[in-house]
């Protein structure tokens, strides 16, 4: 594998549930709970899962904005976890997130200029407004928005503009790694395309890394080189982008898959179909986390939890994957 500029190890973030007067602790939510990733240097990691799998909390664990409970989080080989908030301060233009509701994270008071140029004051970069100015209109630009508008504001733009103008916002402190939550869900599929393109163009031209989390597998096909998939806080099944389409071992992974109708027509999928909704994370239920929605569930899902087995040059969180091609598992109804 190429040398990761982003490795995550074992990370954990639960946050406690307080109930009573006294708001004591009875419980907690395992939003991530164990999860292991890397994102190569130049590379496109996808994190996929349905909303409540833990995704977003990852990201925010990575950047620090909530607190995790254990794990490491290694950018170029220094730990951010183990790191003062003085200390994490000159990582922080490294990594950069582009939110997936551009409406509510655009400061809806500022201007186009002085929301890109936000970043830039923060930490130093340009020797002056006026060379402030000219990024800006460079950035915009290098987004495919006329820099004439910068100084109009958040409202008078539409919702892929102001996608763009958060993509700009990120660039706007030369990063390393860009973290993409969900950054065109909220868009239609035409105005989708564009900015999946403009991503490959701007990786392409900046050296950039990207860790692209979203639940739509069609996206992640077009992007990404790696992809985790993600389930109850955990990362169920973990491969190259092309052996995860050609190949899936996990059922959860074939059952996303199968939901996606232009990959179902090429590869014409197993019938594997996810069942229900994803239960709580507060309360996880024992065994493998997927077994009470999987189809191909069999008794030894229901005690016992699967470690990562080795697939190829990634892994799956299932038992069917260490079992030979054609085998049956005595302890699974017939």
């Amino acid at each position: 594998m190429v040398d990761p500029l982003l490795l995550v190890e074992n990370l954990r973030t639960w946050f406690p549930i307080k109930k009573g007067v006294m708001k004591r602790t009875v419980g907690h939510v395992r939003a991530v709970d164990g999860v292991s990733l890397s994102v190569a240097r130049g590379r496109t990691t996808a994190l996929v899962g349905e909303s409540g799998s833990g995704k977003t909390t990852v990201a925010r664990s990575i950047l620090r904005i909530v607190t995790p409970r254990e794990g490491k989080v290694l950018f170029g080989g220094t730990d951010l976890l183990a790191l003062s908030q003085a200390d994490l301060l000159p990582f922080r233009k490294k990594l950069q997130i582009v939110f997936q509701d551009p409406t509510t994270s655009l400061d809806p008071r500022m201007r186009v200029r002085d929301i890109v140029a936000e970043g830039m004051q923060s930490f130093g970069i340009g020797c002056s407004e006026n060379d402030r100015t000219d990024r800006v209109a460079a950035l915009l630009k290098r987004v495919q928005l006329d820099p004439a508008q910068m100084h109009r504001y958040p409202h008078e733009f539409s919702g892929g503009q102001r996608q763009r103008i958060g993509i700009a916002r990120a660039l706007s402190v030369q990063p390393e790694l860009v973290i993409l939550d969900e950054a065109v869900s909220a868009l239609d599929v035409s105005i989708q395309a564009q900015l999946l393109n403009l991503l490959a163009d701007l990786q392409r031209d900046l050296g950039l890394s990207y860790l692209f989390i979203t639940h739509d597998l069609s996206i992640v096909r077009y992007l990404a080189d790696r992809v985790s998939v993600m389930y109850l806080g955990q990362i169920v099944e973990e491969a190259s982008a092309a052996e995860l389409f050609e190949r899936p071992q996990h059922p959860y992974t074939k059952g996303l898959l199968a939901a996606v109708p232009s990959v179902q027509k090429e590869r014409r999928l197993t019938e594997v179909r996810v069942l229900g909704d994803v239960p709580s994370p507060a309360r996880p239920p024992p065994g493998c986390r997927f077994h009470t929605r999987c189809p191909e569930a069999f008794a030894r899902c229901r005690r016992e939890a699967p470690p990562p087995y080795p697939v190829g040059e990634g892994i799956s969180r299932c038992f069917l994957s260490a079992m030979p091609a054609g085998a049956a598992d005595p302890a699974r109804p017939a």
